[in-house]
């Protein structure tokens, strides 16, 4: 769980990513969604953060050996292009507005070509986009 404030939908202003600054929000992870993430990741199942929240919580929480820890505390972790995703992977994730954290999130995840091509064709479908909007998955 992450308890999503306003800095999150805060625009970057800032050329050099590593310059943005997220405002700290509260995270938690159960002892019991920990251990079931660990087990999945070591028998290579497929972890699928189901938002940006979910996987910023994910990220902020990662043992030494790459495992998810749980954890109850505060988070400022600011994922932008490149990022090496460590727990999940796959994401189900809304259509996020440019110039974003959240996009920024995406595009380290998805890889900016596969993430231009996606919006490309849901601009031309006409996708809701932002909180409320239309998602995507992506694996």
């Amino acid at each position: 769980t992450l308890h999503v404030g306003l800095g999150t939908f805060n625009p970057i202003m800032v050329e050099d990513l590593s310059k943005h600054r997220m405002e700290s929000e509260s995270i938690k992870i159960p002892e019991k969604a920990a251990q079931q993430i660990n087990i999945g990741k070591a028998n290579n199942k497929r972890i699928c953060a189901v938002g940006t929240t979910v996987m910023r919580t994910l990220e902020s929480s990662i043992s030494t050996k790459n495992e998810t820890l749980p954890f109850e505390g505060w988070t400022n972790l600011f994922i932008f292009p490149p990022h090496s995703f460590r727990i999940a992977n796959c994401m189900l994730t809304n259509f996020h507005l440019p110039q974003s954290a959240l996009m920024m999130q995406v595009a380290a995840f998805a890889g900016l070509d596969l993430l231009q091509k996606a919006y490309k064709e849901a601009i031309k479908k006409k996708y809701n986009f932002h909180t409320y909007g239309d998602a995507m998955l992506i694996l």
